[in-house]
């Protein structure tokens, strides 16, 4: 990078020198011609227009130099930060410096990630980086001096807005806060993650106006991308820690309650009188014991309206225990829920004499219900019911069978000759499609890196017997939507650009981090492997290793619609032998 940046600098320095050149022959000339004039001589009038326009040339040249140069420094800057963010556990910190960053690139004066809020819809600002020339942020708490208008607008229409010069611009005319806080150059652009507007990223400049470019427009774009996937992660591990902490206490509630309040004990005997009849079964089912002890448990459950004459049969037919969960209506206390456990009463010779039912009210679990079904609404399918497992997850992770993707959605090598902003959208423009395959599909994205993208099925958060398979599917996808991407663009690649290739084998899954602040991801050798595959398969195919066809095969219930065509085994770093490998085709 120092080097093409010395490359640059001097080549601007080498045509300031000839424009230097220029007009000291220019100079030289416009003397010339005053003594030819003198001697009644003429000049040809063309000499000094063509210099002139060739200093013009040299200008304009210059001025592209520059552009490109600052493009070329705005995209790695964007690499940098895409990185860092997608690595982070502290998103908001570093989309604090990194928007203090994208300011200097796109010479704004102030930057603000401003995000919309799902339960009450208000706008709230996320990031606030205000240190241009006029001066630090806002005083305690007192809300920025921004054109909302302009951000309503770009959530409402999902579409960015750039004006150069908003104190100008016709589409603002009645925008009042345009007007009241003189502002000059505007650029908005969606926050957006799953095709949902979920805030936006504001800067703009109250000084100068005809500072924001498509170039400008282009990073911000992509830096919106990248931050929109981010805070969105951030925030399901949150809302996920806060879930936790919220089973936590109820759990603790339970605990409580049980000692406090200690289970029923009822004892029947072969005849199905009751004879055993203690405190806790008369405050839970409101009969006083002696009104219990002594009389037939069909009278007893009469007032509570418990049918229990077909589970106590089958206890004594099949001399085991059982568990179940029933409904009871209560005279004072209403419909109570109740879990029963019946056991054999048994003497010592193991013959059988009754049977013991132990009670437990858990009305107050299903009180519970409607934050649960809050909490499956809110996560991932099925994390859930594993949510337990995955908080109980040590740092150092569990070892799970998964099914790991790569996809290089179109190699940088493929790209057409365009300046570097023009193949920054193209790329987007592929991941876009990557991306939504592998959420319809039930994969979690890992990261992305740069033209790549590494998706996992099969972990806690979307456990899935045929992973595989599902993998398959999310590449088949793929292959079609990058089709019709093809089709849209007018473009015939032959071969395709993609290069997808995928895994299947055990890997290390685990929470990295800190109490406060986790975030869950995979290693291992599985991991690696994939990306071996996905390394050494062809432009334009997918590849699979061994172990996933065999995953394939193993887990259908009936004939594969594929083609599995075996290829050249794959050899390189971390493979002690040549592993088999297949392209894999629609059948």
């Amino acid at each position: 990078m120092a080097e093409t940046q010395t490359k640059t600098t001097n080549l601007i320095a080498e045509l300031r020198q000839l424009e230097s050149l220029i007009d000291q022959v220019s100079g030289t000339l416009e003397s010339q011609r005053e003594l030819l004039r003198r001697r009644r001589l003429a000049m040809p009038p063309t000499i000094i227009d063509s210099l002139n326009k060739l200093k013009g040339d040299f200008k304009r040249l210059e001025k592209n130099v520059l552009g490109e140069q600052t493009e070329l420094r705005q995209l790695r800057a964007l690499s940098e930060m895409s990185t860092r963010i997608t690595n982070s556990l502290d998103v908001d910190t570093v989309l604090q410096e990194t928007m203090e960053l994208v300011i200097v690139l796109t010479q704004a004066e102030r930057g603000y990630v401003i995000l919309q809020n799902e339960d009450s819809g208000e706008l709230e600002f996320r990031i606030s980086s205000e240190g241009g020339l006029m001066g630090r942020g806002m005083s305690g708490g007192e809300r920025p001096q921004i054109s909302m208008s302009v951000v309503n607008q770009v959530i409402e229409t999902g579409e960015p807005l750039l004006a150069d010069n908003a104190y100008q611009d016709e589409r603002l005319a009645n925008n009042q806060s345009i007007i009241n806080f003189v502002l000059r150059s505007v650029l908005c652009v969606p926050l957006r993650y799953k095709g949902r507007t979920t805030g936006v990223v504001y800067v703009d400049n109250r000084l100068v106006s005809g500072i924001f470019t498509e170039r400008e427009l282009n990073l911000m774009m992509a830096f919106a991308n990248t931050a929109a996937v981010a805070i969105v992660n951030a925030s399901m591990y949150s809302r996920a820690e806060q879930i936790l902490a919220e089973i936590t206490r109820v759990k603790e509630l339970m605990d409580n309650i049980f000692s406090s309040v200690g289970s029923g004990i009822i004892a029947i005997d072969v005849n199905d009188c009751v004879h055993t009849f203690n405190r806790a079964a008369g405050e839970i089912l409101e009969v006083p014991p002696d009104a219990a002890v002594g009389f037939a448990v069909d009278h007893v459950m009469q007032s509570t309206a418990l049918q229990l004459d077909e589970h106590l049969a089958l206890v004594k037919e099949n001399n085991s225990e059982q568990s179940l969960e029933l409904s009871a209506e209560l005279p004072r206390r209403g419909q109570v829920a109740l879990a029963l456990s019946l056991s054999p009463l048994k003497d010592r010779n193991d013959m059988t004499q009754g049977i013991t039912l132990v009670m437990d009210d858990v009305t107050h679990l299903h009180e519970h219900e409607t934050t649960i079904s809050a909490m499956k609404r809110i996560l991932p399918e099925g994390m859930v019911d594993q949510i337990n497992e995955i908080a109980n997850i040590e740092m150092g992770g569990v070892r799970r069978e998964v099914t790991c993707l790569f996809a290089d959605v179109r190699p940088w090598t493929t790209l057409p000759d365009v300046t570097a902003s023009e193949k920054l959208r193209l790329l987007n423009q592929y991941q876009a499609v990557a991306t939504a395959c592998i959420h319809e599909c039930g994969g979690i994205i890992d990261k992305y890196m740069g033209n790549e993208v590494m998706a996992l099925f099969n972990t806690q958060l979307n456990s899935e017997q045929n992973h595989a398979q599902q993998a398959l599917e999310c590449a088949l996808l793929m292959r079609d939507r990058f089709v019709d991407l093809y089709a849209k663009m007018s473009i015939d690649p032959r071969p395709h650009y993609y290069i997808i290739g995928m895994y299947t084998g055990v890997a290390t899954l685990g929470n990295v981090g800190s109490f406060q602040r986790r975030e869950f991801t995979a290693l291992g050798h599985s991991i690696n492997t994939a990306k071996r595959v996905q390394e050494n398969a062809n432009r334009g195919s997918i590849t699979i290793g061994q172990e996933t066809l065999d995953h394939i095969r193993d887990n259908s219930n009936g004939s594969l619609a594929y083609e599995f065509r075996p290829r050249d085994a794959i050899v390189g770093k971390g493979l002690s032998v040549a592993m088999k490998a297949y392209e894999v085709f629609r059948s």
